[in-house]
């Protein structure tokens, strides 16, 4: 990992280090979600105990990256438009999210959606969504 990028994963963590293994995974370009070990299910936002069972037992794991969006909003008068949208997971937790690489016009909800990685303002790559193309058959 370039020193850029392990200086801009010690200053996420520093504030939230419950979030290091997340960016990690993020910056060699794998999607991970924090998953309880005692009631084994999935959650995001992530955070040291579990919100669904108040576990401390919490382990990452490989996720699938694809999901359906729940519901999205275009922005039309940013200058460029975007998508902000909360899309529902395969695994279950549904987040908050851009949509992008896509005709802004055509997103619906249910439609299927899969992670891809862009950079953000740190530097470290931040998980949006594009639609799943592939998912339709």
């Amino acid at each position: 990992m370039p020193d850029a990028t392990s200086a801009a994963i010690d200053a996420l963590a520093a504030r939230h280090p419950e979030m290091r293994p997340f960016w990690e995974a993020a910056a060699e370009g794998r999607f991970v979600l924090a998953t309880c070990t005692a009631c084994g299910r999935p959650h995001w936002y992530p955070r040291s105990v579990c919100p669904l069972c108040g576990s401390t037992d919490i382990d990452w794991r490989a996720a699938s990256g694809r999901g359906s969006i729940y519901s999205v909003s275009v922005a039309r008068r940013a200058d460029p438009p975007y998508a902000l949208a909360y899309v529902t997971l395969a695994e279950g937790p549904t987040m908050m999210t851009n949509i992008v690489d896509c005709d802004l016009d055509a997103l619906a909800i249910g439609q299927p959606v899969r992670v891809i990685f862009r950079p953000g303002p740190t530097g470290l790559p931040i998980p949006m969504f594009t639609p799943d193309r592939g998912a339709d058959g």
